[in-house]
C-alpha cells in the first residue's frame, strides 16, 4: 500500500480525503497541529473504517519538526498538502498568520519533500484566485486576479510558488485542485465540518441556526446581480471533492501528469444563498430562522466552475445533489448534538 501524506488531515477536507484514500488502496499517514479542528475527527476516521490512521502532531510551517515525519515514515509516494488556514475576514484582520502559515508551510513542505526525494503533490488551492471574474462560468484559463483577501493572496503566492518550481528544472509534479464550495459531511455522520468558533461559512452556520445553537442565520445582501439578489457559489459535496484528490494521486503516481497542472472542482452549476437555503428546509424539513443584512465585504457577487477539464482529463465528475449535500451536514450536526449530550 503506497503511503501518501495528508497535511491537515484531521480537518475537514482532509478527514473525508483520509477515508477515501483507504477506500482506494492507499495509507494515508496524518499530519495536523489541530489549531482548527478537534481530536474527535480521528476517532470518527476510525469509526468509518474500523482502524486508527496515524497522526503526527506537527506544525506544517516547522521543517525539523516534518523532516523527522519523513524519517519515520520511510516510502512516502506523495503528498496532499491541505493545511492553511481558511477564514476570509479573519485573514484581512491577520494577514501576517496567514502568510506565515499558509505561504511558510508550503515552503517548508517542498524543501523537505526535495530532500527526501519526494515529488509528487497534491495542493489544495481555491477558486477565490479568479477574484470576480469577468465572465461566468471559469475555466482553468480564466485569467487569476488580484486576490480580494490576505487568504486569497496567499492561494495565488502558492500556485506562483509552485509554477516557479515547475519551470525551474525540478522534479517536482504538482496537481493545484481549486475548490468551489465544499459542503456536506460523510453518510455515516460520522466526520464532517466541525468549526472552532462561530461558523464563516454559510452551511454550518446554516445547520447551527435550524439546531438552535444560533439565533437566526444573516444572508450577506440581497441586492446583487442574481436572479433572488443573493450570491451565487457552486457548492459541491465534500465527499465528492475527496474523492477528486485520489484521482489526482492516481495521476500523479501514474506519471501522467505534467509538472504543474490546475483543475477546477465544483458541479459545474451555481446556485444562490437563498436557494441553498431552501435545499436545505427541503432536505430535512426544518424552517429556518434567517434575516438579510448588508453586504459584506470581501464576497464575489457569483462564481461558478467550468468543470469540463476535470471531466475530459481527469476523468473526475461530481455526483451528489445540493440537496443530498445538505441532508448529510444535517445529519452529522444531529450527530454532534448527541455526542455533546452523551459527553
Amino acid at each position: 500500500m503506497k503511503k501518501i501524506l495528508v497535511t491537515g488531515g484531521a480537518g475537514y477536507i482532509g478527514s473525508h480525503t483520509v477515508v477515501e484514500l483507504v477506500e482506494a488502496g492507499y495509507e494515508p499517514i496524518i499530519i495536523d497541529n489541530f489549531s482548527n479542528t478537534e481530536e474527535r475527527s480521528l476517532q470518527g476516521i476510525a469509526d468509518i473504517l474500523g482502524r486508527e490512521i496515524t497522526c503526527h502532531r506537527v506544525d506544517c510551517t516547522d521543517g525539523a519538526a516534518l523532516r523527522s515525519v519523513f524519517e519515520k515514515e520511510t516510502g512516502i509516494a506523495g503528498v496532499i498538502h491541505f493545511a492553511a488556514y481558511k477564514a476570509v475576514g479573519e485573514s484581512v484582520a491577520e494577514p501576517l498568520k496567514y502568510y506565515h502559515n499558509n505561504v511558510g508551510s508550503l515552503v517548508a513542505l517542498l524543501q523537505v519533500m526535495e530532500e527526501f526525494k519526494v515529488n509528487k503533490l497534491v495542493f489544495s488551492s481555491s477558486c477565490t484566485v479568479y477574484g470576480i471574474p469577468d465572465k461566468l462560468p471559469v475555466t482553468e484559463q480564466t485569467p487569476v486576479q488580484k486576490a480580494n483577501s490576505p487568504y486569497g493572496n496567499t492561494k495565488k503566492i502558492c500556485e506562483e510558488i509552485l509554477t516557479d518550481l515547475a519551470t525551474s528544472g525540478s522534479d517536482m509534479h504538482t496537481i493545484a485542485l481549486r475548490y468551489f464550495n465544499p459542503i456536506g459531511a460523510h453518510p455515516s455522520a460520522k466526520i464532517g465540518e466541525l468549526p472552532l468558533g462561530v461558523p464563516n461559512n454559510l452551511v454550518p452556520f446554516i445547520t447551527q441556526t435550524a439546531a438552535g445553537i444560533r439565533k437566526e442565520l444573516t444572508i450577506f445582501g440581497n441586492d446583487y446581480d442574481t436572479p433572488d439578489g443573493t450570491c451565487i457559489r457552486d457548492y459541491v459535496h465534500v465527499v465528492d471533492l475527496a474523492k477528486a484528490h485520489v484521482v489526482a494521486i492516481d495521476r500523479l503516481l501514474s506519471d501522467k501528469a505534467e509538472h504543474i497542472e490546475f483543475f477546477n472542482v465544483g458541479t459545474g452549476t451555481g446556485n444562490t444563498v437563498l436557494e441553498a437555503v431552501q435545499a436545505f428546509e427541503q432536505a430535512t424539513g426544518e424552517k429556518l430562522n434567517y434575516k438579510i443584512g448588508p453586504r459584506r465585504p470581501g464576497d464575489v457577487p457569483k462564481i461558478y466552475a467550468d468543470v469540463t477539464k476535470a471531466t475530459e482529463e481527469l476523468g473526475f465528475k461530481t455526483t451528489s445533489t445540493l440537496e443530498e449535500a445538505m441532508k448529510s451536514a444535517w445529519d452529522w450536526q444531529m450527530h454532534l448534538q448527541k455526542s455533546t449530550v452523551q459527553h
